[in-house]
């Protein structure tokens, strides 16, 4: 099961016993599927991280009881809010199970193939809605072969007296570019298919969530960005202690000038003291004769 918390925290005093879950069968198709999903859930994971109440999980099971887990789906992405259950007990679980959590999920995502397409706007839908799931997405990577459309999510109507309602549809709107989007408001997050890739959108920045290729590559410029400023910093240094070392050797220049001159007016006062001396020696001289 890939499934990890946002953040792993730990309530002082709390005891939670969660049944540990198996692993679910692999599907034969997995391997299409597989960058979807993973590249969903790391980035809802990135995005939640600093949540600590949070729960991005993938492919474990999701059930009501512990007791029927080989009957329950297994999404392929889910993220649930306000966990009063450690979200690391959960990891620990290896699953999701409703009665001991204490509530569902809010947001389940299924990523089509070829062999659980009907399934999963069929049955799983169903199933995720009386779980009580406030949302149901469905991503078909091949625009539209397994579920009929690229992108579809459900959102869920409350029934009478509190019991789970019924899915309806999430309005979806194509722009004039051809990007096919709709609005998650668990996620608070805009789905949207583009270039056939499923991305989230986020509404408050404008602004696309990163996925990993996009991180590496903002890595790679920022490195790159510090290396130009390391060698901007060197040069500059370099120049300053050149700046440096040129205003030392004037100065060092323009102290022996200085002594220089300073020696010319010793050396012009003594000769003067001397013309004195023998001026005055002179007239002594005449006056005698």
């Amino acid at each position: 099961m890939t499934t990890k918390p946002a953040a792993q925290p730990h309530t002082a005093g709390v005891s939670h016993r969660l049944t540990y879950l198996p692993d679910p069968p692999r599907y034969i198709d997995a391997m299409p599927r597989a960058p979807h999903i993973h590249r969903t859930y790391m980035v809802l994971e990135h995005h939640f991280r600093f949540q600590p109440d949070v729960l991005v999980g993938s492919g474990g099971y999701l059930c009501y009881d512990a007791r029927n887990v080989s009957r329950s789906p297994y999404p392929d992405c889910m993220v649930a809010f306000g966990l009063a259950v450690p979200p690391g007990e959960i990891v620990e679980a290896n699953g999701y199970t409703i009665s001991e959590v204490g509530k569902p999920p809010e947001f389940v995502l299924e990523v089509a193939s070829s062999s659980m397409g009907p399934q999963d706007y069929i049955v799983k839908r169903k199933i995720y809605a009386s779980y009580g799931v406030q949302e149901y997405w469905r991503f078909d990577y091949t625009g539209g072969r397994y579920h009929a459309t690229a992108l579809a999510g459900d959102r869920l109507v409350n029934g009478q007296n509190g019991e789970n309602g019924q899915y309806e549809p999430i309005p979806m709107a194509t722009e004039t570019d051809g990007i096919l989007r709709g609005y998650s408001a668990m996620l608070d997050l805009e789905l949207r298919i583009r270039n056939g890739e499923l991305r989230f959108w986020d509404p408050k920045t404008g602004e696309y969530l990163l996925n990993l290729t996009e991180v590496k590559d903002q890595i790679t410029k920022m490195e790159a960005q510090i290396m130009e400023i390391k060698a901007q910093t060197e040069l500059i240094n370099a120049q300053r202690d050149t700046a440096a070392a040129q205003r030392d050797a004037a100065a060092t220049e323009r102290d022996a000038m200085a002594a220089a001159r300073d020696t010319v007016y010793a050396n012009r006062d003594a000769a003067l003291e001397r013309i004195r001396q023998l001026e005055a020696e002179l007239r002594r001289r005449q006056s005698e004769s």
